[in-house]
């Protein structure tokens, strides 16, 4: 598929998703959420494909809602997002946290409000050392949306987030990672050879336990013990059953790397 706002590239199993628009900052329209949603839904499909890379073309990662956008159309600013209950933001949190395939958000600059959202919904953040994020909306009168409120306080806590919500102040890289959003703070001359290196790696390992994984820990936060013990039984039992396990377990005696195939 081809789009406007957004740029794509595969190497070594990573889909790389670029946001772009870079007069903006990345700052989200409906036409760049909507394409960007359009290009995960596409790399979930695609077989060739074992880790997704969001990230943000040129300077910045995504500036969050563009405001002035329906200023020009003579529309106040965000009138189109109230599509239905969850908007096009609400979407772009589902459709990261659905994927079947781990999910990395590259972090390389500026990431602020429905921006930040984004990167929150990512199964691992990365961010570039000069980078910096904010949760934006209180300087703006407006309260988070995206799923913000949902995966920050499961980040950092009710109380760091309520900080960071409330506050709206800038968050440095350091910070970031001291306090678990991101995982990996690169420098900036070398954020996205790193970060490929980073989905690369990941993309090695084989697409079924990393699904199963990645389904495990989201139903992570509503079940009992009890219960996530039988679910990763469950998967690992059907997990036994397929070629990317018994190519794993060959490799592993025949001391040489795998070759998975997501089957």
């Amino acid at each position: 598929m081809t789009y406007e706002t957004v740029l794509t590239d595969d190497r070594d199993g990573v889909r790389t998703i670029l946001l772009n628009r870079p007069e903006k900052l990345k700052a989200l329209t409906d036409q760049l959420a909507t394409e960007m949603i359009a290009a995960i839904e596409e790399a979930d499909l695609d077989d060739g494909v074992n880790v997704i890379l969001i990230s943000g073309a040129g300077r910045g990662f995504c500036a969050g809602l563009d405001l002035t956008a329906d200023r020009s159309n003579g529309r106040e600013p965000g009138r189109w997002t109230r599509i239905d209950d969850l908007g096009w933001v609400g979407r772009q949190a589902l459709v990261i946290t659905g994927a079947s395939k781990p999910v990395v958000a590259a972090i390389n600059g500026p990431a602020a409000g429905a921006g930040l959202s984004i990167a929150l919904a990512a199964d691992v953040r990365l961010m570039a050392q000069g980078a910096r994020i904010t949760t934006g909306y209180a300087r703006r009168g407006l309260n988070p949306d995206g799923g913000m409120s949902w995966f920050l306080p499961r980040l950092v806590g009710m109380t760091r987030a309520a900080d960071l919500v409330l506050s709206a102040r800038d968050v440095t890289a350091d910070e970031a990672l001291q306090t678990g959003i991101v995982a990996a703070v690169y420098p900036d001359d070398e954020f996205r050879e790193q970060a490929q290196a980073y989905a690369a790696r990941l993309a090695a390992n084989a697409p079924i336990g990393m699904t199963n994984s990645k389904r495990l820990l989201a139903e992570s936060y509503d079940n009992t013990l009890t219960t996530q013990l039988k679910r990763e039984l469950t998967l690992i039992r059907r997990a036994f059953e397929s070629e990317d396990v018994k190519e794993g377990m060959l490799a592993f005696a025949e001391k040489r790397q795998p070759v998975f195939r997501g089957r």
